[in-house]
Order: structure tokens, then sequence, then C-alpha cells
């Protein structure tokens, strides 16, 4: 039975909430899943706790929950490219967990297979560890981290088949499969929906409910850097 969905809207239409928290792939601009976050954002759903490496840039990605204040918790290892988060969080209008990137992914692998917490060194010793409690093995003091299990998983694959088997292209690849395996529900943005070799499968179908194609072509680059032009 084809997972196939007319559209992002239809799909996010399904499913969105209030309260929610949802997982989002990506690393900056690159391999974020476009199509599905500006049609999260027009659900008009609010109080969602997202999940990301980042949290976009102003009024691209993830930056556009935030400037329509539908945000009001964010998880991510990094946010200094998106000056509307930085005023919302020193108004005290969001309140943010930085999680170290290594964590972030490992959390939400953790999540993906069924594993409740984990104990890493990462953060040991540092306010990363407040509240979490420790324990030492072989010598090295680790704290306790607990797994990410998302009410929705938002990602952008290359290439998908009707079964929901998504292909990510080079470096979009990311964080997109941690976070298909970490949603209760996870859809899926394809460029590309065709036929998949078993060899070429990055994230099997098992793990995603939903599919639509990507409705929003252009890719935005978060910083472009060139080398000044060389007379001949």
């Amino acid at each position: 039975m084809s997972k196939l969905v007319d559209s992002a809207a239809k799909a996010l239409a399904a499913v969105a909430r209030d309260g929610m928290t949802v997982a989002v792939g990506g690393f900056g601009l690159s391999g974020i899943p476009t199509s599905l976050i500006t049609a999260l954002r027009d659900t008009g759903v609010k109080d969602l706790t997202i999940v990301s490496n980042n949290m976009g840039v102003d009024g691209k990605g993830l930056g556009l929950l935030l400037e329509n204040q539908q945000v009001s918790r964010v998880l991510a290892s990094y946010v200094g490219e998106n000056k509307l988060f930085a005023k919302q969080y020193l108004d005290g209008e969001l309140d943010v967990e930085f999680v170290p990137q290594g964590t972030l992914a490992e959390r939400l692998r953790a999540g993906g297979a069924g594993i409740p917490a984990f104990y890493t060194p990462t953060g040991a010793g540092t306010p990363v560890a407040e509240g979490k409690p420790e324990m030492q093995f072989d010598g090295v003091r680790t704290i306790l981290e607990r797994g990410i299990v998302a009410d929705l998983a938002l990602v952008r694959a290359h290439r998908a088949d009707l079964d929901g088997n998504l292909r990510f292209r080079l470096t979009a690849r990311n964080f997109n499969p941690l976070v298909a395996t970490a949603g209760r529900i996870t859809i899926a943005e394809a460029e590309e929906i065709t036929a998949l070799h078993p060899d070429d499968v990055h994230t099997p179908g098992i793990f995603v409910q939903h599919l639509v194609r990507t409705e929003i072509a252009e890719k935005d680059i978060e910083q472009r850097t060139v080398r000044p032009r060389v007379d001949a």
C-alpha cells in the first residue's frame, strides 16, 4: 500500500496538534524538509517542542516557526545564525536545552532503537550535567542522557520509493536518518519518487508512515564563501 500523500499540507493536517514534540532533520539549511516545515507553519499549531541540530536562520527553515510564534521549547546544539531565536530566548519567550552535537545525535539514535537512556562522559562537570544522574565507569565520570522519541519526525530525502524507503544525498544525509527513526510518526519529503535497489536504502520504509513529493525545490545556502576572482 503506497505511503504517498497528495501534499505536505494534507500530510500535516492529519497529525499536527498543539504541544507536540517535533524532530526535524537537517544541518544548517542542508537537508532540511522545507516543504514540510512550511506546511507545519501553515497549520498554525502552537506550543511546539522542536528537536533539531539548529533552528535555521531568520526567515528560512525552522526560523519560519519562530516567526509565527509556534515554538515554546527547543533542544538543539547550535543556534548562532538566528537573531530572532536569540531575542525570544533572552526575552524569556523560549525555553532552550542546549545539547552537545554528538549527544543529540546519540539521543535520537537511542530513541529510535528503543534505548531509554545511556551514560556518556560528554558534558560531565559542566552545566550540561546539572540535575542528571552521574556514574563512573573505569574511572571516567559520566552523566545519564535520555533517548529522544518525538511525536512527529520530519525529514527530507533525495529519493524514495512508494514503500517509504529513503536515500539521502551526500551531506544532506546528516541528522535525517536519526530523526526518521525517532518519530512515533515520520513524514518524509523526497525530491524523486522512484524504485530503489535494496543496497541503496539508507532508511528502511518501516520507519516512515507518510511520504510527500518535495514542493519547494529551492535549496537555500546559509553562507556562501568564494575566492576572489583572479585576473587571467
